[in-house]
This record gives C-alpha cells, sequence and structure tokens, in this order.
C-alpha cells in the first residue's frame, strides 16, 4: 500500500518530481566535481610541489653548529661527523618510502684551482650526484640525485657523469674566472690533485653559482673520505601538518603514535628516516613545507566551501517544491483520517528515492564536470573517483531530509477544513 502511494505520487505529479531531482542532481554534480578534483589534486599539487626541491634536511646528530650561507656549508671539512653513502638504500624500506620520490647526498670543501684556469684564489667544490643508481636491500635499483631534488638547477651546457672526472661551475665563478665549457681544471686539496674537465656552466640563483659542483666520487677522493658525506636533502610527498602532527611522538599514547607514525605528515617520514640512519637528526625545510601546506589547505577550503553552498542550495529547492506547495494535498489526507506519522513518513519515502535517483544522476554528471575541471585548471583530467559515488548518494540522502525538517513540521499545522477551503 505504502509503495503504492509513492509511486503513484512520482507518477501523478511527473513534473514536480522532475524538479526535484534536478535540484538534486545540480547539487550533487557540484559536490561530485569538487570532491573529485580535491582528491585528485591534492596529489597532483603533491607532486608538483616537488619542483620546490627537497623538504628534509638530515645531518649527523653530533654534528657541530653547522656554517651555512645559501644552504652551502662552508665550515672545515675535517670538522663535525659523516654519514655513510651504502646507508642510503634504507631510505627506501621505511613505511612511507614510496612517498620519498628522490635524495641527494652532499660533500662540501674548499679546493684550489691551478692559476692556468685563470683562478688565483679558493673557491668551494660541492659534490653530489645528478643521476645516480642506488641499490635498495631488496635488490632493486633506484635513481635519485640533483635531478630530482633541485630541478631548478639548470646547465648551460651537460651535466656531469657520476663517477667521471667532469664538474660544472657556478655561472658567477665562470664570469669572474673566464672559465668556459670544455675547459680542463685541476682541483686540488692538500696532497691530493684531481683533474676535472668543465662540461656546463651552473645556474642555481644561490651559493652554487660561486662554486664548482662535481661528482661525489671525485669531493670523496679530495677530502680523504671515501664512502661519507656530510648532509642529505630528501624529496618527499606529505600531507599538510595540522595541530596533531605538531605534538611530541614520545608522549603519545600507542593508538595515537601509530596514527601518527602511518600519516605522511613530513615529522612522522623524517622519525622514520632517523630509524634507518642511525646517529642522524631529520629536520623539515620549514620555508618549503610550510608554502605546500598553506597552498593545499587553502585549495581544500575553496573546494569544501563551493560544495557546502550548493548542497544548501539543493536543499532549500527541494523541500520547497515537494512539499511547501502541497499543503492542499496534505489536508486531503488528514480530513480521509491520514496521521501526521503516516505523512510524514510518505514525504519522507518519497525524497528517499528522489534523493537516490538525483544523486546517481548527479555523481555521472560531476564525473563529466570533474574532467572538464581538471583539464581547464590542472591542464589534466581528474581521474574518476569511485570511492565518493557512496559519500555522495549520503550527501544527497542527507540534505534531502534535512531540508524537509521545516517543511514537514508547517505540513503537521496544517488544518484539514481550512486547506479545503483554500483559505
Amino acid at each position: 500500500m505504502f509503495s503504492r502511494l509513492v509511486g503513484r505520487s512520482f507518477v501523478r505529479n511527473p513534473r514536480r518530481k522532475l524538479l526535484g531531482v534536478l535540484a538534486v542532481l545540480l547539487g550533487m554534480t557540484v559536490a561530485t566535481a569538487t570532491l573529485t578534483v580535491s582528491l585528485d589534486v591534492g596529489d597532483r599539487l603533491a607532486h608538483e610541489f616537488r619542483s620546490f626541491g627537497a623538504n628534509i634536511l638530515v645531518r649527523p646528530q653530533t654534528d657541530s653548529l653547522p656554517l651555512d650561507i645559501g644552504g652551502v656549508d662552508y665550515q672545515p671539512v675535517n670538522a663535525g661527523s659523516w654519514l655513510n653513502e651504502s646507508d642510503l638504500g634504507k631510505l627506501k624500506t621505511i613505511f612511507w618510502r614510496h612517498n620519498v620520490i628522490g635524495f641527494t647526498p652532499f660533500l662540501e670543501l674548499p679546493v684550489d684551482v691551478q692559476p692556468q684556469a685563470g683562478i688565483t684564489s679558493r673557491t668551494l667544490l660541492v659534490g653530489s650526484w645528478y643521476a645516480h643508481d642506488v641499490s635498495v636491500p631488496d635488490g632493486t635499483k633506484f635513481r635519485t640525485g640533483l635531478s630530482l631534488t633541485h630541478p631548478w638547477w639548470k646547465v648551460r651546457g651537460r651535466w656531469f657523469a657520476d663517477g667521471s672526472k667532469e664538474c660544472v661551475v657556478g655561472e658567477a665563478l665562470a664570469a669572474r674566472a673566464g672559465i668556459r665549457e670544455g675547459q680542463n681544471l685541476e682541483l686540488v686539496s692538500g696532497e691530493v690533485r684531481d683533474p676535472v674537465t668543465v662540461t656546463g656552466i651552473l645556474s642555481t640563483g644561490g651559493a652554487e653559482d660561486q662554486a664548482i659542483v662535481a661528482p661525489l666520487a671525485l669531493a670523496q677522493e679530495l677530502s680523504g673520505h671515501p664512502g661519507e658525506f656530510r648532509t642529505l636533502f630528501v624529496s618527499a610527498i606529505t600531507k599538510p601538518e595540522d595541530a596533531f602532527s605538531q605534538r611530541n611522538p614520545d608522549a603519545m599514547t600507542p593508538a595515537d603514535y601509530d596514527r601518527w607514525f602511518c600519516s605522511p605528515y613530513i615529522s612522522s617520514i623524517g622519525r622514520q628516516i632517523q630509524q634507518v640512519l642511525p646517529g642522524t637528526e631529520a629536520r623539515p625545510i620549514r620555508r618549503v613545507a610550510e608554502t605546500e601546506g598553506r597552498i593545499l589547505t587553502r585549495v581544500s577550503s575553496l573546494f569544501w566551501l563551493v560544495t557546502i553552498v550548493a548542497l544548501i542550495a539543493a536543499a532549500l529547492t527541494v523541500s520547497a517544491i515537494t512539499i511547501l506547495e502541497r499543503r492542499s494535498e496534505i489536508g486531503l489526507l488528514k480530513a480521509l483520517g491520514a496521521t501526521d506519522g503516516f505523512i510524514t513518513i510518505l514525504f519522507l519515502g518519497e525524497l528517499f528515492f528522489l534523493a537516490v535517483i538525483g544523486g546517481i544522476l548527479g555523481f555521472l554528471a560531476g564525473l563529466g564536470l570533474a574532467r572538464v575541471l581538471g583539464q581547464t585548471v590542472f591542464a589534466a583530467p581528474a581521474e574518476p573517483r569511485f570511492v565518493v559515488l557512496p559519500l555522495v548518494l549520503g550527501l544527497a540522502v542527507l540534505v534531502t531530509l534535512l531540508g524537509s525538517v521545516f517543511p514537514l513540521r508547517q505540513a503537521a499545522r496544517i488544518e484539514p477544513a481550512t486547506t479545503l477551503r483554500g483559505e
């Protein structure tokens, strides 16, 4: 009996029901599109942010106070502690190993360049990798280096080959000393001398423009520390920090610690790096991490604001066209003996089916809108997220039912005789 009444209501008033479905459809289309793009853009922006460079700096825990100028360590080569190059493969064994997309070791030391190159004073040699294969404990290889952690560094010519006797020279140093691509230099550190060939001129916008950048193995040979380095830059995909991420993990309960450890916060990834590289201290590079967090938070807030506005509009529209315009019908039902409870259940049943139909259609339309938004705003169509479907259907039902609360209360106050007289 109840199902027949609900079904006849849809057949008898198709225009009104169509408008209700359309209202839900439009609201769920916007909700689906914004939620899909929000989920997609979070991952996409997190990857794009890696063009900012590394966001975690790793140093020896017992190192002496670093002397940093423009991100380059100028303290004496024999001061402080050292890290083992052979341990770097362990970074791809941490819980969030797939979020670690690159890492690059650095070794800086002062060197003399022979006078025939036109340089009469000391300069800084920065030893690192450009594209280096690291052996992971599971037997695989992982290619990493400056190409991943410092993508804004540009070279006119070509980069050096890792393990070779080659180098690139900072553009400021090259202009001052008259160094050009293809020139041969001799680097001197104490009693050790190494001839190198300049393969390109480096532009970074930082202190490296005044330095020579060469393969890490060459810097290790000149420093007398084979297989070792001083600092490590790590580029990892993280989620924005919140109040929970900034809590002290040592003071957390076991449940909170598991939740923190299993979330890709920059602090939890840093903690895991310290666990596989004992004796190190991993700190976030705040300038990069805070910028990423602010942008992701603002984009997510904008999407949620648009979604909430669309849902409110859908709720108001549905309530107006499904109940408030049916005062005479409600009065007739009451005159025939229908109770307020029966009328409430009848209208809620109609609204439920209306919400499900509008939610499904809105989800399908929203997937198309999400692809258009993704292509227009981010130059890449957003991928369908079918995990959003249950959420959209739940929102459709919830918004429709909440929108009917006030009209149903008004329906309970309707007097049959007054309504049937047209008053």
